[in-house]
């Protein structure tokens, strides 16, 4: 599964650049520089539109077209690529080059557990070919809730290749390389062509370390979030009432 990511990268000509996008200036700041993407969160996708690649802002977690408020029901932030052509709502999205996106990402975390499953999970940041920018194989729809029109996306998900696979049995689809993302927001892309598509990235090509204990509470933001030393900051005391 996918439930935090980062998208370290500052400024929006470099992505703009690694994954032909037309308009550098589309991409929201808020969404870049991120060491802790959370659900629910405003991310950065990319979206194939009339022949060029577009940046979009959306919601992490897919709201179905049947919800009525934000936060009421399942926004699923994942999908399980093996079962989501029959699934709802990722079966209406699936087929569609058009609800076909990039999720852009430089690296996801895991947790493993303690081995006595007390305390705090341990985790870990996953990054592909030495940390460079890389692209989740998403979903995206945008529906009304109430008065608002909101665009939201999930990330795919399969099994875990075997550098994944001692923290957690699955891992998100990571398209490997431009030609993979290029493939999967053609138009002209069977169902057998997708299926290739979200098979596990090689393992050769993952690598993984420890990360800050911080990252486990969302919110928390910075470059320290990768250093295994840093600790989350402790609260600060209560102070004493004298009587």
């Amino acid at each position: 599964m996918c439930g935090r990511y980062t998208l370290t990268k500052t400024t929006g000509s470099q992505l703009a650049a690694r994954f032909s996008v037309a308009d550098p200036a589309r991409f929201e700041q808020a969404t870049l520089g991120r060491f802790n993407v959370c659900p629910t969160e405003r991310i950065a996708v990319v979206c194939g539109e009339d022949g060029s690649r577009v940046a979009h802002t959306v919601r992490w977690g897919l709201v179905p077209p049947w919800a009525r408020r934000l936060g009421a029901g399942p926004e699923p932030i994942n999908a399980r690529s093996e079962t989501a052509a029959a699934r709802r709502p990722f079966a209406a999205l699936l087929p569609r080059a058009d609800r076909r996106c990039l999720v852009l990402a430089d690296g996801w975390y895991e947790w493993l557990r303690t081995e006595h499953g007390r305390g705090d999970r341990v985790p870990f940041r996953y990054t592909v070919a030495g940390g460079a920018p890389f692209a989740f194989a998403g979903l995206w729809d945008a529906t009304w809730v109430g008065d608002e029109r909101v665009a939201s996306a999930t990330i795919l998900t399969t099994a875990a290749n075997d550098v994944c696979a001692p923290v957690h049995d699955r891992m998100p689809c990571v398209l490997d390389g431009s030609e993979a993302e290029a493939a999967w927001l053609s138009a002209d892309a069977t169902a057998a062509d997708l299926a290739e598509l979200l098979a596990p990235l090689p393992a050769a090509l993952t690598a993984a370390a420890p990360a800050s204990p911080a990252v486990n509470r969302a919110g928390v933001e910075g470059a320290e979030l990768l250093d295994p030393s840093h600790q989350r900051p402790e609260p600060p005391a209560q102070l004493a009432l004298g009587i």
